[in-house]
């Protein structure tokens, strides 16, 4: 069954991203939490020209990407959890928490160093907050985070299928958890607990940089919660909250060949964790 589903990665992974792109489109427009102000057609067809591209420069970038480097791994005998020889179900539960908290990490780092956060700060830039914001990443942001993952991946020797599971949950989640969509409070509540939930990271994508620093987790929400950077609700509430950044504001910002460039435009103080005291938060 592993092999099956290896064999056909590709497809399992793109027929996933469709259906989880469609189902929170629909409920997006049948349950949203928030006013959309910005047509989607401007924000939907710049923010998955970015998808497209991200897709063709990992792929010319990456002849191996995640899972065919663990399959290899695996053969060669390579990484901690191939060298330990851990029983599978072990080595697939430890796998997808170690990625998930190599995630967390590296979403941290992407804020704290300010030559990264002018990569990632594209994604914070948008005006607004939807599944699609879930796709909108900088090509260099997507490039740096593949060969991170390829690191863990060859260091630990995870199961290629717990990396193609943690992969394709990954998506799924980035997908629902940037979702404009209504959940009622008490299945909210309990739901955070197991995955991280729109209400939840919609916080992250607040204006004022103490509440942007803060819900880094995609996947799970545990981390946030350990590690001292969980943050419950945002203080202007989800309705009346500013999305986006102090940068970038116009609707011009939103088209793709500005996306781009953004790194190159303005300076990158203000967001990074590391900012003096007296910032504005």
């Amino acid at each position: 069954m592993s092999d099956n589903l290896l064999a056909n990665e590709p497809a399992i992974r793109l027929g996933l991203f469709l259906a989880v792109l469609a189902a929170m489109a629909v409920w997006e427009v049948a349950a949203p939490r928030r006013r959309r102000e910005i047509p989607r057609l401007i924000r939907w067809t710049n923010n998955l020209g970015v998808v497209a591209v991200d897709t063709v420069l990992v792929r010319l970038a990456f002849p191996v990407v995640a899972v065919g480097l663990a399959a290899f791994a695996s053969e060669q005998g390579w990484g901690l959890l191939n060298a330990l020889d851990v029983q599978f179900w072990l080595a697939f539960v430890a796998s997808v928490l170690v990625l998930d908290l190599a995630i967390y990490l590296q979403h941290v780092m992407f804020h704290a160093v300010p030559a990264l956060w002018r990569l990632h700060r594209m994604h914070h830039a948008d005006l607004e907050f939807d599944v699609s914001t879930g796709l909108r990443f900088h090509p260099v942001e997507i490039l740096l985070s593949m060969g991170l993952k390829l690191a863990v991946v060859a260091a630990l020797g995870p199961p290629a299928v717990a990396v193609l599971v943690f992969e394709v949950l990954l998506n799924a989640t980035s997908m629902f958890n940037h979702g404009n969509v209504r959940l009622p409070e008490r299945i909210d509540r309990i739901l955070r607990l197991l995955v991280v939930t729109p209400d939840m990271h919609r916080v992250h994508h607040s204006i004022y940089p103490n509440e942007t620093n803060s819900n880094f987790g995609f996947n799970l929400p545990w981390w946030d919660r350990l590690l001292g950077t969980y943050r419950p609700q945002p203080r202007d509430g989800h309705e009346a909250m500013t999305i986006g950044i102090e940068q970038f504001r116009t609707p011009r910002d939103l088209w793709l060949d500005r996306m781009l460039i953004q790194p190159l435009r303005g300076p990158a103080s203000g967001y990074p964790i590391n900012q003096r005291r007296g910032d504005r938060t």
